[in-house]
């Protein structure tokens, strides 16, 4: 069975507060989206991932294209932009509907969705009411309800692919959710495992929550890099994918681009698999003047192949000539298009070593850099 997770985002969720939509609003190292996708591109049972976005915020589809997701714009209701995003689905046979604004869904969960769907047209997570139950008016307790039987809902909501495609067809009007939507249909729908984990941010005081749940299931990852190259012949240098005009060039078996040779062993630091020497011999003659960018592009899908997502690298170059500093805007942003990152996630600076050492004395150029890897 294939399954796509298909995560709702076209949602503009003002109640939390904040300069924009919660989906886009930071939380432990990332944005809030950035952990609900996370939790299900790192799922083992999930095959395909689509994205319904609002309008306005299209801007950032690139990016997440450029991650394999499939992304499309949303409509005026939930319902609507559901009905778009299944759209995206194709070629799955089951579909994983799940709101953006829940980040802290567990692998647990994900998986005992999937699994009751081999057995039922639909199936969606729901948390057991376990307090008792008022009703109010006018700041009172008016009454109480029987808490006997009642779920809180949570998603993802899974359902097979034709079937809620027919449902949303033939449903008119407002819906809960996609399971009020395919109980219409007469689809029966398990309940599985909810978690109180499993929150949906709607409020300013929600991110808290959320950050101390993720905290306590994130892998962080922190490595280092060195890396030196000594000045000859040549009339530029490579620096972090940027050509820089020099009297001199930079000695190394590949294009000696130091930057992104430190950058790409800080991420193999990260996970503990080796440096570049180890993917990369200088022994094989095929990466002989190659372009280093292939190196930093490995690694970063190494990275994602083993379930991390690269949130910060800060790259610091050491060297009297040439002066780096007018090139950093440049560095930075083609150090963040290989990384597929933010910008503001990437840091290229330079120092000199007063006049002391190799470096001090123009033999060459030393480079350090530090990158943070996080899997939730």
């Amino acid at each position: 069975m294939r399954v796509c997770a298909l995560i709702v985002a076209a949602g503009r969720g003002l109640r939390a507060g904040g300069p924009r939509p919660k989906q886009w609003q930071p939380l432990a190292g990332a944005r809030v989206i950035d952990h609900t996708l996370a939790a299900f591109a790192h799922h083992p049972r999930i095959d395909r991932m689509a994205l319904v976005l609002h309008a306005d915020d299209m801007a950032e589809a690139a990016g997440f294209e450029a991650r394999g997701i499939a992304v499309c714009v949303g409509g005026e209701s939930r319902a609507a932009s559901v009905r778009a995003g299944l759209d995206l689905a194709t070629g799955c046979d089951a579909v994983l509907i799940h709101d953006a604004a829940r980040p802290c869904v567990s692998a647990q969960i994900v998986h005992d969705v999937v699994d009751a769907l081999r057995d039922h047209d639909g199936a969606a997570p729901g948390l057991a009411i376990t307090d008792a139950l008022w009703t109010g008016a006018e700041g009172k307790v008016s009454g109480t309800r029987d808490r006997a039987g009642l779920y809180a809902a949570q998603t993802p909501q899974g359902f097979d692919l034709a079937a809620i495609r027919a449902a949303h067809a033939a449903y008119d009007g407002p819906a809960a959710d996609d399971v009020a939507v395919a109980r219409a249909h007469g689809l029966a729908v398990a309940i599985t495992q909810g978690s109180a984990d499993n929150l949906k941010i709607t409020t300013a005081s929600d991110f808290a929550r959320a950050a101390r749940i993720l905290e306590t299931t994130m892998d962080i990852r922190t490595g280092n890099g060195f890396d030196v190259h000594a000045f000859g012949p040549g009339d530029h240098v490579m620096l972090c994918g940027v050509k820089i005009p020099h009297d001199k060039g930079l000695r190394g078996h590949s294009d000696a681009d130091v930057g992104l040779h430190t950058i790409t062993d800080a991420i193999y630091g990260a996970l503990a698999t080796g440096d570049i020497g180890t993917h990369f011999p200088p022994s094989d003659p095929q990466w002989k003047g190659a372009e280093s960018h292939l190196f930093l592009r490995h690694a970063a899908d190494m990275a994602k192949r083993k379930g991390f997502a690269i949130t910060h690298v800060d790259c610091t170059l050491v060297c009297e000539y040439p002066k780096v500093g007018p090139h950093g805007p440049a560095m930075r942003e083609a150090v963040a298009g290989m990384l597929a990152i933010e910008m503001s996630r990437v840091s290229v600076k330079a120092t000199t070593s007063e006049r002391l050492g190799f470096t001090g004395r123009g033999e060459g150029i030393a480079c350090l850099a530090t990158a943070t890897l996080v899997k939730s």
